[in-house]
């Protein structure tokens, strides 16, 4: 299945208009980044990025980010994309737009899961600093850190709709895998998203540079971040992640198999959802591998 179409189309024309019509002291060369799922990005002279949605069922998504990522920021310990300017609706884009600083980096999808090992203390802090309890007005989401049964219909058609090799294991460990105690304690934030391509490595020094897109920003369960240890790591890196989120009190057993299970769900739609990325379809590939992978 390929990326869906937009509901707008976005160019370095139209972003230019918007940035010169609301804060034209940022004003520069604009070079488009990516044209994903949601959002387009483009990056905007040496420092700065900006974001628009591309879907309107992006914008709430982007509202979140704008309201709640600057009080995250301090506490991660990990550069994320604050904003630095808000965009407002216009006759020319009917929806919300961020800048956001531009972090360089290798985002690490570009490099193999081998490569990637080295950040798995990282990113295991970065998540024992983000899974701390949200307040009330936190946004809820439909589908990322919610009870695995929530997810079980759609999982279950996934791996039955003859597009994935291995369905049949896949199938059977999802049936053991949902059922899995759900997480008991309170919602606490949770980054939705969290594979390669949502990390950049630092281009010097082996290192996360930042974590980036936080369009699934939520309060929920946080074993949907841990997922990241199948979508990011082979088995070493793996083991690392999870001896640090020991370490720091981030994942109970209980929690490590519903990461897992994340880990198949997200992984199975990333493999089924990116006929026309092969970066992406590698990450829903390599994913799922590794969930049968791992005992």
């Amino acid at each position: 299945m390929d990326t869906p179409a937009a509901d707008l189309a976005v160019d370095a024309h139209l972003v230019d208009r918007l940035v010169r019509a609301q804060h034209p002291d940022l004003a520069g060369p604009l070079t488009l980044v990516a044209n994903g799922w949601d959002n387009a990005v483009f990056r905007l002279g040496d420092e700065l990025c900006v974001r628009l949605p591309r879907r309107r069922v992006a914008v709430d998504l982007l509202r979140n980010e704008q309201r709640w990522l600057p009080l995250l920021a301090a506490r991660v310990g990990v550069p994320v994309p604050a904003p630095v300017r808000l965009g407002e609706p216009s006759g020319d884009h009917p929806w919300p737009w961020t800048i956001t600083p531009w972090f360089p980096g290798v985002p690490a999808v570009d490099r193999s899961p081998a490569r990637r090992g080295p950040i798995a203390v990282e990113l295991a802090d970065f998540m024992a600093r983000l899974h701390v309890p949200a307040p009330a007005d936190a946004p809820r989401s439909p589908v990322r850190g919610v009870p695995l049964a929530a997810r079980d219909p759609e999982v279950r058609r996934r791996l039955a709709g003859g597009e994935l090799p291995r369905s049949a294991e896949l199938a059977a460990l999802w049936a053991d895998l949902v059922g899995t105690p759900a997480w008991a304690g309170p919602p606490t934030w949770v980054h939705g998203d969290p594979h390669p391509a949502n990390l950049l490595l630092a281009e010097e020094s082996v290192g996360l540079a930042a974590v980036l897109d936080f369009g699934d920003l939520n309060a929920g369960d946080p074993a949907c971040d841990l997922a990241a240890a199948w979508l990011v790591f082979d088995a070493d890196g793996r083991a690392v992640f999870r001896r640090r989120l020991a370490e720091v009190g981030g994942a109970d057993a209980d929690s490590w198999a519903r990461g897992r299970a994340w880990a198949l769900n997200i992984g199975s739609a990333i493999a089924v959802h990116s006929g026309d990325n092969p970066r992406m379809a590698a990450v829903g590939a390599h994913a799922l591998k590794q969930v049968l992978l791992d005992e």
